[in-house]
């Protein structure tokens, strides 16, 4: 296998200068899994499977949309193929037909397009570009893509001192008609983020699911805003937690805060789900379990999805109890990292399911979780606990919705080599394809069995990364 340093030796900038000149053509910039697929080995004239992947030389990085006509043997190269872009934070692949570039950009607005395989199986971008507001979290729902975020609301609803209540800032991607809509910050019924829950605190939306007619979001209680903390002189504050208050504003990104703010929950060992009507969050009915800590994975500010619905509409819930990395103990979780459920028909936790994933992993959480078709799903797990330092996400695992067995999957390079896996896996024909990245070689991507937890290794992409796998049929 030729190495990552003598494959930059043979291709040169001038190379990658001929690849960026391909985007000329074309007016350029957890995919979602369970795609519609064919027979891996082989597609016909009319799809193509599409990789999201990016070719560094020193400081210079082209990111190139690959075509591949099988995921399970051959390899691919960037040398003459692809499409240049600009890149994303996530790529989305709704149903077979179009890709996503969703763009998060230091909490400024991204620009966002989509793409689509033409009739000569080639990639080419839609006309449509888009300024999506700072988002924490993504999803489907219907003919929409969502992202969304929680941020302050109008100044109408400034309290005495001036505070601002927080809402949900939803941008609504209309797929096929290639319109972007933010949500309506004046309708303060369904956008109100603030005292969600009933006890003062605003929430995170993290991940919409589709299922039984409605939308599914897990909620992520963030804490007191300072317009919650400030209500009737501090009503919501617990008993013992006043000097949780920010005496002054400070931190950065994802852990910035404002004075006068309760940063994080005081309700760490809760889970609650959201079952919206639909997209606008008309309707809402709420669950709430105390079998395991909030619903989401976590990674800086981004909040991933951790709510997936099974093929037979049953509802799977997972929490990483992330809530056990934060620094004061009356904000950490006692709870281990587990799963629920709620019943395909039901609004209401299943009283007889859950299931403890550290137990089964050697006191291991995980960062994300995705469907992986039927009542499977798979898990990027950690080395070693959140109660250690220095843990990494380098291993896969396997959760079976039927028995509640949590299997690590073999068959994958040593996980001290991994260095990355997809963002999303791509899931056809009762296997899981997903991108694995090591420290030397090309990435490949390999093929899951779930049903017994093993991968072959397929696909090798010459290339340095590959984010996201999934298949397109050609756009007539």
């Amino acid at each position: 296998m030729k190495n990552r340093k003598n494959f930059f030796g043979a291709i040169s900038m001038a190379a990658m200068v001929a690849l960026t000149g391909c985007s000329d053509d074309t007016d350029n910039t957890s995919g979602l899994p369970d795609q519609p697929g064919g027979d891996t080995e082989e597609t016909t004239a009319s799809a193509a499977f599409v990789l999201a992947t990016s070719v560094q030389d020193g400081d210079k990085t082209a990111n190139v949309l690959l075509t591949a006509s099988s995921l399970d043997e051959g390899s691919v190269s960037p040398v003459g193929n692809g499409l240049v872009n600009d890149g994303a934070t996530e790529w989305v692949f709704y149903q077979d037909s179009y890709l996503y570039a969703l763009t998060y950009n230091q909490g400024n607005a991204g620009t966002t397009r989509s793409y689509v395989l033409d009739k000569e199986d080639e990639m080419t971008a839609r006309s449509a570009e888009y300024k999506v507001s700072r988002f924490t979290s993504f999803g489907q729902y219907g003919q929409y893509l969502l992202s969304a975020s929680t941020g302050d609301g109008l100044s109408a609803y400034a309290d005495a001192n001036g505070n601002l209540p927080r809402m949900f800032l939803l941008t609504y991607l209309d797929v096929k008609a290639e319109t972007a809509v933010s949500s309506d910050s004046q309708d303060v019924n369904s956008y109100m983020s603030e005292n969600f829950l009933g006890n003062g605190e605003y929430v995170m939306l993290s991940g919409f699911e589709e299922a039984n007619g409605k939308m599914y979001s897990g909620l992520v209680a963030m804490g007191l805003s300072p317009y919650g903390s400030a209500i009737e002189g501090g009503r919501y504050i617990l008993p013992g937690n006043e000097d949780l208050v920010k005496t002054e504003s400070g931190g950065t990104g994802g852990g910035s805060y404002e004075k006068g703010e309760l940063s994080g929950t005081q309700y760490p060992n809760e889970c609650w789900v959201a079952i919206f009507d639909n997209e606008k969050l008309s309707g809402r009915t709420l669950l709430r379990t105390d079998k395991i800590s909030y619903p989401c994975g976590r990674y800086r500010s981004q909040y991933y999805q951790t709510v997936w619905a099974a093929d037979n509409g049953d509802v799977y819930v997972f929490s990483s109890s992330y809530a056990k990395t934060l620094t004061d103990p009356r904000q950490q979780t006692t709870l281990p990292a587990g799963v629920v459920r709620i019943k395909a028909g039901t609004t209401e936790f299943d009283p007889n399911y859950y299931y403890d994933l550290e137990a089964q992993a050697s006191g291991c959480s995980f960062l994300r979780c995705w469907h992986a078709g039927g009542n499977y799903f798979l898990l990027r797990m950690y080395d070693r606990p959140f109660s250690q330092t220095g843990y990494v996400a380098n291993r896969l695992a396997v959760f079976n919705g039927d028995t509640g067995r949590l299997t690590f999957v073999t068959g994958l390079p040593a996980s001290d080599t991994i260095s990355d896996f997809g963002k999303m896996p791509y899931v056809a024909d009762g296997h899981i394809y997903m991108p694995v990245v090591t420290s030397s070689g090309y990435p490949a991507i390999y093929k899951i069995n779930p049903a017994t937890a093993t991968a072959t290794r397929g696909l090798e992409v010459q290339v340095n990364t590959v984010t996201a796998v999934g298949r397109l049929t050609a756009n007539n």
